[in-house]
């Protein structure tokens, strides 16, 4: 009995080797735990592309200036009496401002017409004594020579009553000067001057400043290669129509990014670019009928140089990059993985514009991107995280 049982445990052990030799060397189970499984279908979560016509901006940063500046000043001597504007108000052309004392201003004035006076009745007294000495060179009874003296007196006469005209009327203008009055409409500053204060005496003395914000001028700069891509974007065959840079649209955004106000267009482009900063400098002009946008004041600012058709917006994380340039991937209606070289158009702030290999409707891989290769097989799961964009993830082929 005891011999039979020391086969059975014989038997046994050596059917147990003979299953582990034939069972293949360095196989892995599994996942389930079944050894020689296939490696799992990556998960990738997409987004539809939809081919839309994305206009091309830049945004950038800008300073504000007024349209027209006049600095107001003083343009005789004298004291200032009043104020009569008030300070950071808009004004009209020839609205008074200030008035000085215009007492010697007056006083000069009649005496320069008092003057006038005088050489006009001294004219007239040497009209008349030529004219008699004519008469008398003609009978004979006057010498040449005293003929020429009273000719010459008269149009010296003459001359000095045309002398003491002219420094009447720059009497009465320095008079008129005493009543300071706006040069153009505009926003008026704070007085520089205050009532008693001796203005103009040796020098001109500025009182205030009048400044034109309506419209209002916006200037920034754009780098050489903003530049070159804007050239390059105005006309190509995706234009939705060639624009010229003077169609450029100027945009003022607010904090939060949305526009503000009304659009102006460009309006000025330097002739060179500044060796400092390497930027071409540019200006705009916008509207500004309630005077919110103020000269001095910085603001962001959005370009808009044209439109792509055919374009499609999609997530930075969409967009990869090798050595022949920017692609993207995409499932196909077979769950197979297809790649799509791209143009890159700029971005917007949270999106890649871009132009290419890509059609509408195509499911373009926003996530799982580094687990994907060409031609191989992907499964379309659901997407979270900010990824996902303003909507909601398309739903692929059922893998």
């Amino acid at each position: 009995m005891m011999s039979m049982r020391r086969s059975l445990a014989l038997i046994v052990v050596v059917s147990l080797t003979m299953v582990g030799c034939d069972k293949p060397t360095g196989s892995a189970p599994g996942p389930g735990g079944s050894p020689g499984a296939a490696p799992p279908t990556p998960e990738v979560s997409v987004l539809v592309a939809k081919a839309e016509t994305v206009p091309i901006t830049r945004d950038l940063v800008g300073r504000l200036a007024a349209t027209r500046t006049a600095q107001v000043r003083a343009r005789v001597a004298g004291i200032v009496l009043e104020r009569v504007y008030t300070e950071g108000t808009d004004v009209q052309r020839g609205q008074v401002l200030f008035r000085i004392d215009p007492a010697r201003l007056e006083a000069r004035l009649r005496a320069e017409e008092a003057a006038l006076a005088r050489a006009e009745a001294d004219a007239a007294n040497a009209a008349l004594t030529a004219k008699r000495y004519m008469d008398l060179r003609e009978r004979k009874t006057l010498s040449q020579q005293d003929l020429d003296t009273a000719q010459a007196a008269e149009r010296t006469t003459a001359a000095a009553v045309k002398q003491a005209r002219a420094n009447v009327e720059m009497a009465r203008l320095d008079l008129g000067y005493a009543t300071v009055t706006a040069p153009i409409a505009g926003r008026a500053g704070r007085a520089l001057v205050t009532e008693g204060a001796l203005v103009g005496e040796g020098e001109v003395t500025p009182l205030t400043m009048v400044e034109h914000i309506d419209p209002i001028y916006v200037n920034f700069g754009l780098s050489m290669q903003q530049v070159i891509e804007l050239q390059q974007a105005v006309t190509p065959a995706g234009m939705a129509g060639p624009r010229s840079a003077s169609k450029f649209q100027v945009q003022v955004l607010s904090p939060d990014g949305t526009p503000a106000g009304s659009p102006g267009s460009l309006d000025f482009s330097d002739l060179a670019v500044d060796p400092n900063t390497g930027a071409l400098s540019l200006r705009a002009t916008l509207p500004n009928p309630d005077k919110a946008l103020l000269p001095g004041m910085f603001v962001n600012l959005r370009l808009t140089a044209g439109a792509l058709e055919n374009a499609f917006v999609l997530p930075q994380a969409a967009l990869a990059r090798d050595l022949r340039g920017a692609y993207v991937m995409v499932v196909d209606a077979e769950n197979t993985v297809q790649q799509r070289r791209v143009d890159t158009h700029g971005m917007t702030r949270t999106d890649w514009i871009l132009t290419g290999d890509l059609k509408d409707g195509d499911q373009v891989i926003v996530a799982g991107l580094q687990k994907v290769k060409p031609n191989a097989l992907a499964k379309v799961a659901p997407m979270t995280g900010p990824a996902a964009g303003p909507g909601a993830p398309a739903a692929g082929p059922k893998g």
